[in-house]
């Protein structure tokens, strides 16, 4: 199960990583927190009043086809609307994610797990000063408690028979990753578009417990962004300044914080390259 904030963080967040496991069978649920429905259009080609007006069933629409490229099974709503950036008057408004109460969210998301019963959940960082949105920060904290209260029947009654997670991943960009990007745009003779600022950033390699090869599904985050018509121009460099077989060459991984386990950690020093590294089927009774 993946946690994100609004529509096409899904996209940007993990794509191939979840292509990947949902190629080998393991059932992927998306779940996603907010309608979208106060995010800027970036693509100049469909910026238009009627998407403007309309723009939460627009993103819902964006939602659905990048889910059915990545290959989701299922696809939940919680059902708040979009917070808006920080300071701004959406982040007031009764129905945001941003005023949702705590215990509250965490019981929505409770409940999907009830139902869905997953072993590993992936989620956003206790870290993201890099980009402090108000939705993504309640993610991890709604996440963090959805995950440990999951399993304790005393909590959230109605809701279905208690789930424990066995997993819980904080999704990461590694400056390594970037580097490579910026090396191989500086080698080809090409602008590259991570300047300085970007590696002034506040990194976590170092906290980097998991590496997933995702080269054999590395395409699937160009077919996901492009679904994103309102939020991702395809003409960014950002995103697709490099074609994929140089991008995925040049780092064919993606990284992950192990942040909660029920079944151990790797050994210190050491990189896990499975999601599901010591999970097994007696995991679960």
């Amino acid at each position: 199960m993946t946690v994100h904030a609004h529509p096409d963080d899904e996209a940007s967040k993990g794509a191939p990583t979840i292509a990947r496991y949902g190629a080998e069978g393991v059932r992927t649920v998306l779940v996603c927190a907010t309608d979208g429905a106060e995010g800027d259009i970036h693509n100049p080609a469909v910026d238009h009043p009627h998407v403007r007006e309309n723009l939460a069933s627009v993103r819902s629409e964006e939602l659905r086809r990048s889910a059915e490229a990545i290959g989701f099974d299922e696809v939940v709503m919680l059902g708040y609307r979009d917070s808006g950036m920080p300071d701004s008057d959406a982040n007031g408004h009764p129905e945001s994610f941003h005023m949702a109460a705590l215990d509250e969210a965490a019981g929505r998301l409770v409940e999907v797990i009830r139902h869905t019963r997953p072993q590993v959940i992936i989620t956003y960082g206790d870290d993201q000063q890099g980009y402090p949105h108000p939705d993504h920060l309640k993610v991890h904290d709604v996440s963090v408690l959805a995950f440990r209260r999951a399993g304790d029947p005393a909590w959230y009654p109605g809701t279905g028979p208690a789930w424990q997670p066995l997993k819980l991943y904080y999704s990461v960009w590694s400056k390594a990753r970037l580097e490579a990007w910026h090396d191989k745009f500086v080698e080809l003779g090409l602008e590259s578009p991570y300047d300085e600022k970007w590696f002034e950033r506040p990194w976590q390699d170092h906290r980097i417990t998991t590496r997933i090869d995702v080269r054999a599904h590395w395409y699937v985050r160009r077919a996901a962004l492009l679904a994103h018509e309102t939020q991702v121009d395809p003409n960014e460099k950002f995103w697709f300044g490099l074609p994929d077989d140089v991008m995925v060459d040049a780092y064919p991984w993606e990284d992950w914080i192990l942040a909660e386990s029920r079944v151990g950690f790797p050994p210190a020093g050491e990189l896990e390259h499975d999601l599901f590294a010591g999970v097994t089927e007696a995991a679960h009774p």
